[in-house]
């Protein structure tokens, strides 16, 4: 097979090679050569439940093929999560992906990271497409659950908030400062928790039950990976990542947490009365969750910092992955900051990222033309990457949210993601709409939301 990766040219990045190009174009000419054969792939999590993907491939594994291949898992491995990975399919393909996902391979972060979330060594099993498992999702649905009362909670890294929900209305919110991420005894954080709870409960006649919204990787209702814990001891770890089960054995009542992207698109959900929602919020790093059209909350990983959207070889590198054209290069204050040479815009070396998106700010508002330009190739970006999620999510709305995109820059942003949509892909511009946060789903807010997570007991 000989073809080579779309460029898709933006105003400062001539080089971006859209992966859902790349994507079509090889399944496309896999089809045509009449020698296509399945690759089936599947992700096994918590609770056994199973995600599932099916593609073709040619069988050859040649360079080409493995690069697909490859970029393919990295991509639903971090969308959706999982401590064993299955690839059906040629034998060389399966083979090539289990030495790169492995402790000396050259995905060793990811190796790690998934060992780590799902608290077991993370395998590959290379099987015939056939004997890949069927697909098994969550049938529960999360969130919504308006009746009682209850407390949420979102805890952030510089804050964290709680309010007391009574039949979906709120009663009482506050937020406190905080500092988790400098604190290595598990008890500071727990004595927080508690507190904001306590507090909240003193406006409730009774507490029906819990929901909680935090930063990190929540699996089953433990802490698997969370900045918030940084500092805590490797020894005292575990009993860290135990704190929301140790709550609800405490308070006896239902306790749901989930990731606080998955409770962003929870809370854009309940604010828009729609379901079929991707959250993605674009701030120090990309921030995503999803709800399916069923309101169920999958309990994926959705970390589309780490997915590959870009095959540009040459693309920026990811300083924590060490892997390049990955979505936290693309949609976060990376973004800019990466831009900004091209757009000929120099800063003093001392700013932050955050210090720097001001900067920025400041110079959009002011009606600087070469700003322009680098919402519009965020734009870009964003556009050809919602195109890539429609593979991977079931989705009607796009709820796009966080710091990169406030002010006129992210009107920009969101016109130009429009644009490339109904110019480039009209088959998924006509199925998406693009939203952006309004006073409804600010009111809503992500500790109210989170107050609906658990079901009350029947």
């Amino acid at each position: 097979m000989n073809f080579l990766p779309e460029i898709f040219p933006a105003p400062l990045d001539e080089r971006f090679q859209p992966a859902v190009l790349f994507n079509r174009n090889y399944v496309a000419a896999a089809k045509k050569s009449g020698r296509a054969v399945p690759l089936v792939i599947a992700l096994e999590r918590e609770n056994k439940l199973v995600s599932r993907y099916e593609t073709i491939v040619l069988p050859d594994a040649d360079a080409i093929t493995l690069c697909y291949a490859e970029r393919l898992v990295k991509f639903i491995l971090w969308a959706w999560g999982g401590g064993k990975l299955y690839v059906g399919g040629p034998e060389k393909i399966g083979e090539a992906i289990r030495k790169t996902y492995s402790p000396r391979g050259a995905r060793k972060f990811d190796f790690d990271m998934m060992t780590a979330a799902y608290a077991k060594t993370f395998q590959v099993f290379v099987t015939k497409a056939e004997k890949v498992p069927a697909a098994k999702e969550s049938k529960i649905a999360a969130g919504g659950h308006l009746k009682g009362c209850r407390i949420g909670f979102d805890l952030g890294a510089s804050d964290y908030k709680f309010s007391a929900v009574i039949d979906g209305t709120p009663v009482f919110t506050d937020e406190v400062p905080w500092d988790p991420k400098t604190q290595s005894n598990p008890e500071y954080h727990y004595h927080h928790i508690v507190s904001g709870l306590h507090r909240a409960a003193a406006y409730l006649p009774r507490v029906d039950a819990i929901g909680g919204s935090s930063a990190g990787i929540i699996v089953d209702n433990e802490i698997r990976v969370a900045s918030l814990l940084r500092a805590v001891r490797k020894k005292d770890f575990a009993k860290a990542a135990k704190v929301f089960k140790r709550i609800q054995r405490e308070w006896n009542v239902p306790v749901q947490v989930m990731n606080d992207g998955d409770v962003t698109a929870l809370a854009g959900a309940l604010s828009l009365g729609a379901k079929g929602m991707l959250g993605i919020a674009m701030g120090s790093s990309q921030a995503a969750g999803f709800m399916d059209r069923h309101g169920r909350i999958p309990g994926w990983l959705n970390e589309l910092a780490f997915v590959p959207v870009d095959m540009n070889p040459a693309a920026a590198e990811d300083e924590w992955s060490k892997d390049r054209g990955t979505g936290v290069m693309y949609f976060s204050q990376q973004a800019v900051n990466k831009l900004l040479p091209s757009a000929k815009i120099s800063l003093p070396e001392k700013l932050g990222l955050p210090e720097r998106l001001k900067e920025v700010q400041a110079l959009m508002a002011k009606g600087d033309a070469r700003t322009a330009k680098i919402y519009e190739t965020v734009g870009i970006y964003l556009g050809c990457a919602l195109a890539q999620y429609t593979e991977f999510y079931d989705y009607e709305s796009a709820l796009i949210l966080g710091r990169v995109t406030t002010g006129n820059g992210g009107d920009i942003v969101i016109a130009k993601a429009n644009e490339v949509l109904k110019k480039h892909f009209p088959e998924v511009a006509h199925k998406i709409e693009l939203r952006v946060p309004d006073e409804k789903s600010r009111r809503v807010g992500q500790a109210v939301a989170a107050a609906s997570l658990p079901a009350l007991k029947k």
